[in-house]
């Protein structure tokens, strides 16, 4: 795998997703939008209702490989504040093993503002752990070792005459945006304006089927039609 260096921290990013910290012990996962394919259901829009836990067994994947004595999820875990009531009884007990497997952190989001109450554990806004600070939405202007979600970064790759669109994980700056890890998110391309004043020369570290791969700007293109898909 390769190696993402923020604030003299080395980082492993995920094919599937997440950050590895070795150091901490640490997995790092952003925007999980747990139950939203039912509360789309319950607005008439019909989804598959398999999205929390197609999202749970990445999660499970990961923490097989990494074996992390902490996991800190970067907000939005939980699609509104009735999700977690929402959640398949199989589902939420494939939850609450994974948590008692190690220390968890949940990082509150615009989606889920309060801490769930039946998934207890820490909680807060914002967290750091040495040069590193975690929170939900990017902070405007500089924020040296911050790594953050929110914004659902993907990438439109241009390469042999085709072009590609990935979710992937936006560097620069001695920060790091997380892709969204739900099975449900949609994305928003680094080249957007939201990402002006956070990143602005982000670098793309675009997830592949079988590794994460780093894109400069010049192989890096808008969207077709514009903006990009709005995140959900």
């Amino acid at each position: 795998m390769p190696h993402i260096r923020l604030n003299d921290e080395v980082l492993t990013p995920d094919p599937l997703g997440a950050t590895y910290w070795a150091r901490e012990a640490t997995l790092i996962v952003s925007d999980l939008h747990f139950e939203k394919g039912s509360s789309f259901a319950a607005r008439g829009v019909m989804l598959p209702p398999y999205d929390t836990r197609t999202t749970l067994m990445r999660l499970a994947a990961l923490m097989r490989r990494y074996k992390p004595k902490r996991v800190i999820s970067l907000g939005d875990a939980f699609h509104d504040g009735d999700a977690e009531n929402r959640m398949d009884d199989e589902d939420a007990a494939s939850l609450e093993s994974l948590m008692r497997a190690t220390e968890w952190v949940w990082i509150l989001g615009n989606h889920d503002p309060e801490p769930p109450a039946r998934f207890a554990a820490e909680t807060t806004f914002r967290k750091r752990i040495g040069a590193l600070v975690f929170r939900h939405e990017p902070k405007a202007g500089q924020a040296k070792g911050e790594i953050a979600g929110h914004l659902h970064p993907c990438a439109r790759v241009l390469s042999e005459g085709r072009a590609l669109r990935r979710r992937c994980f936006a560097v620069g700056g001695d920060r790091m945006i997380m892709p969204a890890m739900g099975a449900y998110t949609g994305g928003l391309n680094i080249l957007d304006e939201a990402y002006a004043p956070i990143l602005p020369k982000p670098v793309a570290w675009v997830m592949g089927a079988e590794g994460v791969y780093p894109i400069a700007g010049e192989n890096l293109a808008p969207d077709v039609y514009g903006a990009a898909k709005a995140r959900a």
